[in-house]
């Protein structure tokens, strides 16, 4: 299973957000223990580092975090075919759409996201991460 992970799901577990955090961090050690292959979106990376960094008020922690993550998850890039492409695509959020335009172009089984109703028009489906934990334990 190939998953692209949303924002929203990476910074819940990097920053211990309630009530998503323990999903959240189920998701990265599915991901770390290579149960799935789970990757995010060069745009996104920027965006995770900066609230990594708000929270930890740490460059360099940030720093160190961001390579962890790294290492047990794929970059996608971001090209400027995805973002002319999402102008035209039936998801209406320019970002989501970037983002659903760069899974589909990398073939992922899923965008793994709190926020699946921006996504719903999209071709690549949408799960939240509950929904995507309850798939790859039981199969539902």
């Amino acid at each position: 299973m190939k998953a692209l992970i949303d924002t929203n799901v990476i910074v819940d577990a990097l920053t211990s957000r309630k009530p998503w955090k323990e999903s959240a961090e189920k998701i990265f050690l599915m991901a770390a223990n290579q149960v799935m292959a789970a990757y995010i979106t060069a745009s996104s990376a920027t965006d995770i580092y900066y609230l990594v960094r708000k929270y930890l008020h740490s460059t360099e922690q940030a720093k160190q975090v961001m390579g962890k993550l790294y290492s047990f998850m794929g970059i996608l890039m971001v090209t400027g075919d995805e973002c002319v492409d999402a102008l035209a695509s039936a998801v209406s959020d320019y970002e989501d759409a970037v983002i659903e335009r760069t899974a589909a172009k990398a073939e992922m089984d899923c965008i793994i996201t709190r926020n699946v109703k921006d996504y719903q028009d999209g071709i690549v489906k949408a799960l939240l991460p509950d929904d995507f934990i309850a798939f790859m334990e039981n199969g539902k």
